[in-house]
């Protein structure tokens, strides 16, 4: 299974970098997470519940990221597993473009699953994708963009957002914009 798109985001490349890399932004965004752990500066764990179908499971996911070139692009690779409803593995690219003051977040996600999700059919298990997909970027743009509000307040609504921990580990999250949109939705949720 593949997704491909192209995301606008209302902020700007540095301020959505600096999101992507914060764990707490992260967890509220992804639809179903219930945590997410960074075991090494480039690979994590995360815990998400999820329906495909008739199948609703609890979903462990680990994650890997390589070829990381702040803030442009990165590529991660990922697996999970559900117990009986099934597993996945999955490559994702990602790419962030400066778009004026927003952000053009270009992704690719190959996929293979297996188990119940894979007997469900191709066609349901990547409609949910993209479904979780949407939702991820609404609620990851709803928390990363300036406010109207805090823009006529003159607030520095466009500054970076810091990782959480600060210690530099969750830089690499760079990965989850797309990825966990098409990757959490596929790997995670399919997973």
């Amino acid at each position: 299974m593949e997704l491909k798109d192209q995301i606008r985001i209302n902020a700007p490349r540095e301020r959505v970098f600096a999101a992507l890399n914060d764990v707490d932004i992260l967890q509220q965004a992804i639809p179903g997470c219930e945590s997410i752990e960074a075991k090494s500066p480039t690979e994590f764990a995360a815990v998400i519940t999820s329906k495909v179908g008739p199948l609703k499971a609890r979903f462990n996911g680990q994650v890997a990221l390589a070829d990381i070139v702040p803030p442009e692009s990165y590529t991660m690779t990922g697996e999970g597993r559900g117990g009986p409803a099934g597993h996945a593995k999955v490559r994702s690219a990602v790419r962030l473009e400066e778009d004026g003051a927003a952000t053009l977040l270009h992704y690719e996600v190959k996929a293979d699953i297996g188990g119940k999700l894979a007997q469900l059919g191709g066609a349901l298990v990547q409609k949910t994708a993209q479904k979780t997909a949407t939702e991820f970027f609404e609620n990851f743009e709803a928390l990363v963009a300036p406010s109207a509000a805090a823009d006529e307040a003159g607030a520095a609504a466009a500054a970076p957002v810091e990782p959480a921990t600060g210690d530099g580990g969750n830089r690499t999250w760079l990965w989850l914009g797309a990825g966990i949109a098409a990757l959490v939705a596929i790997a995670w949720f399919v997973l």
